[in-house]
């Protein structure tokens, strides 16, 4: 400790002071300005002497024990407030690590909801496609089957018509079966040769 340093440096400047003081001080009388009063001087240091011995047992060890527990305590802080801010520059660089997780999963995310987008979107419009062959292939079917029922009715009518032509000019009812047969077949090759 310092008080056990302090002591022993006041004793050896007790111990050598004396010396200097009687060397100078053979003359009695004069005052002058630098005269030094022997006695007065020793019971000075001898006073000092037992101030700094009482000083260095009672006093100096408790003062010297608050500055080393405040010393500590300072260092104690001084470190705590390392160790935080290491701890938060720890902490800092976890949340920036899971930020640019969160960052890059969300870029996933979308990413991933484009792609469904356009698949769905090319699913849509396969389906579009196929129903819209499936309509125009209907549509044609329908149309030929209006074609070939209107042929149809048409030769019937015109059978028909004819017959009634017939009958008109001929003025007389023929057999309905036989002419009606006869002109069928007139008219399906007629209808063979348009088609041809």
């Amino acid at each position: 400790m310092r008080a056990s340093r302090i002591v022993p440096a006041t004793l050896t400047l007790l111990a050598a002071l004396p010396g200097t003081v009687w060397a100078q001080g053979g003359e009695e009388g004069g005052g002058g300005l630098y005269d030094i009063n022997v006695g007065l001087s020793t019971w000075t240091l001898l006073v000092f002497g037992i101030l700094v011995f009482v000083l260095g047992k009672y006093a100096w060890g408790p003062i010297l024990e608050a500055v080393d527990a405040r010393e500590k305590g300072i260092q104690a802080a001084i470190d705590g407030a390392a160790d935080q801010n290491a701890e938060a520059a720890r902490l800092l660089e976890e949340h920036k690590a899971q930020l640019a997780d969160a960052r890059r999963q969300a870029n996933e995310l979308i990413a991933e909801g484009k792609a469904a987008g356009e698949s769905v979107r090319k699913d849509i419009e396969e389906k579009a496609r196929a129903e819209g062959h499936a309509i125009v292939e209907r549509a044609r079917s329908e149309i030929e089957r209006e074609r070939d029922a209107a042929l149809e009715m048409l030769r019937k009518e015109s059978v028909d018509l004819a017959l009634a032509a017939a009958s008109r000019l001929i003025s007389e009812n023929l057999d309905q079966a036989k002419d009606r047969a006869l002109v069928e077949t007139y008219l399906s090759e007629l209808g063979k040769e348009v088609e041809a």
